[in-house]
C-alpha cells in the first residue's frame, strides 16, 4: 500500500511493479485518493472511504486517459467532503444503475400489476404503446423532467387530439410514477407529472338523438356490413348501457322472465341490474345465436366479444348524416328520454348505474318542459282559470 504524493508527473511515469497484477498508490494530501495501476498499463483514479456502517467503499473517478490529474484531484476533494458530511457516493452510483427505463418498469412491474386489478388495463396498454413509450420509453425514470412532460402534453394537442384525449396519457403517466414512488423504486424521488395541470376539457358535451335522427340511424344500420351493429346500437340506446358492458354481455346475465339484465362488474366496480323494456325484449328475441357461444352480440367470425367497433359505427353514423354523434351519446339519449318522459333523476341514476346522483345532475335541465307541463297540470286541477279571473277584474276596474 504505497503512500505517495500523487501528481500529474507521477501518474504519467509510474508502472505496475513486476510480478503484480495491479498496485494502488495512496495520496498523502487527500485521504483515500488513490491511483490504481494495472499490469496492462491502465491507470484509474478512485476514492476509498468507509460508509456510515464502517464498510470500506471505493468510488471510481475515472481513467487517467480520460480525465486529467487536476480534474481527478478536484473530484476527489469534492467526494471526500461529501463523505465527511455523511453521504455515500458509491451507494448513490449503485442506485443510479438500478433506475429502470420507463419501458422496463411498465413491462416488468406496472402492467403485470395493472392486469391483476384494473378492468381498463387494455386502455393503459394502448396509451403506453401509442403515446407514452414512443416518447419516454428509453428514458431512465429519474431523467424524465416536468418540462419534458409539459412538452409531451402540448405535442398531443398540437397533433390535433381533443383536450380530453391529450389529458389521458398525462393522467396515466402521473399514476405510474405514483406507483413507482409507493413501491420505492430506486432513484425515483419525485413525480415529474405531479404538478402538470390538465387541459380544461369540456367533456360534458350534450348531444341527444331526436326521433327523426333515430329513424335515419336505424335505416343506415340495416345496410351496414357489420350485421351485429343493427342490434348493438338500439340495445345501447334503449338500455343506457356502456359500450363495453354490452359487448362483454353473456346470455346467462339476462333473466327474460323478470325482464332484467345483471351486469356482473360495471364501471363503478359493483354489479348492477338494468330493467328491460318491451322493445329490448323484442330485439333480444331477434338476436342470432351460435351453439356453444355464451355472448350476446359476439363477432360472428370469432364468436368472441368485439375489441372495437368504431370503423363500422363511423360508417353508419356518416351514412345517417350524423358524423358528430358518438356511441356514448346513445347512453346520454337514453337519459334524456327518461327525464323528458317525467322520470326522476333518481330513477335515471339507477338505470344508468351512476354511483353518485351528482353524475346524473347534468341531465336535470332536460326536465324543464316536463316541469312546465306539471305546473300547468296543477293549475288546471284547481278547476279555475285564475289568469282569466284577474284579467276580468282588471277590465272591470278600468270601466268603473
Amino acid at each position: 500500500m504505497p503512500i505517495v504524493s500523487l501528481s500529474a508527473e507521477f501518474v504519467r511515469n509510474i508502472v505496475c511493479p513486476e510480478g503484480k497484477a495491479k498496485e494502488n498508490y495512496y495520496d498523502t494530501a487527500i485521504t483515500g485518493f488513490i491511483l490504481e495501476v494495472r499490469q496492462t498499463g491502465g491507470k484509474t483514479y478512485a476514492l476509498r472511504y468507509k460508509d456510515q456502517h464502517g464498510r470500506q467503499c471505493q468510488h471510481k473517478i475515472g481513467d487517467s486517459k480520460s480525465i486529467s490529474f487536476d480534474k481527478a484531484k478536484n473530484a476527489a476533494q469534492i467526494l471526500r467532503s461529501r463523505v465527511v458530511l455523511g453521504e455515500d457516493p458509491s451507494a448513490e452510483k449503485r442506485t443510479k444503475r438500478m433506475v429502470p427505463t420507463l419501458e422496463e418498469f411498465c413491462r416488468d412491474r406496472y402492467m403485470p400489476f395493472a392486469k391483476s386489478y384494473k378492468r381498463s388495463w387494455l386502455s393503459d396498454e394502448s396509451l403506453l404503446k401509442n403515446h407514452i413509450l414512443p416518447r419516454f420509453g428509453s428514458y431512465h425514470m429519474d431523467k424524465i423532467s416536468q418540462p419534458d412532460v409539459i412538452e409531451f402534453q402540448n405535442s398531443l394537442k398540437t397533433k390535433g387530439y381533443s383536450l380530453g384525449m391529450a389529458n389521458r396519457p398525462l393522467v396515466l403517466l402521473k399514476y405510474i410514477f405514483n406507483v413507482a414512488l409507493k413501491w420505492k423504486i430506486p432513484g425515483i424521488e419525485l413525480n415529474p407529472a405531479a404538478e402538470v395541470k390538465l387541459f380544461e376539457a369540456n367533456n360534458a358535451r350534450e348531444r341527444y338523438l331526436t326521433a327523426e335522427e333515430c329513424q335515419r340511424l336505424m335505416e343506415a344500420l340495416e345496410h351496414n356490413e357489420n350485421t351485429q351493429l343493427k342490434y348493438i346500437v338500439p340495445l345501447l340506446l334503449l338500455t343506457g348501457a356502456r359500450k363495453r358492458e354490452l359487448l362483454d354481455a353473456c346470455w346467462e346475465h339476462f333473466d327474460i322472465d323478470r325482464r332484467t339484465w345483471r351486469i356482473p362488474m360495471s364501471k363503478t366496480g359493483k354489479s348492477r341490474h338494468v330493467p328491460l323494456s318491451s322493445a329490448v325484449l323484442s330485439i333480444l328475441a331477434e338476436l342470432p345465436r351460435w351453439e356453444g357461444c355464451p355472448y350476446l352480440v359476439p363477432n360472428p367470425k370469432t364468436l368472441k366479444p368485439y375489441n372495437q367497433i368504431h370503423f363500422s359505427w363511423n360508417k353508419a353514423r356518416i351514412a345517417a348524416g350524423l358524423p358528430d354523434v358518438r356511441m356514448h351519446d346513445l347512453r346520454h339519449s337514453m337519459a334524456s328520454n327518461m327525464v323528458n318522459s317525467g322520470r326522476s333523476l333518481y330513477e335515471v341514476a339507477k338505470v344508468l348505474g351512476h354511483s353518485q346522483l351528482k353524475t346524473t345532475q347534468r341531465y336535470a335541465h332536460l326536465s324543464q318542459e316536463t316541469l312546465l307541463a306539471a305546473v300547468d297540470a296543477a293549475a288546471n286541477a284547481t278547476g279555475t282559470n285564475w289568469g282569466q279571473a284577474h284579467t276580468d277584474n282588471a277590465k272591470g276596474e278600468t270601466t268603473r
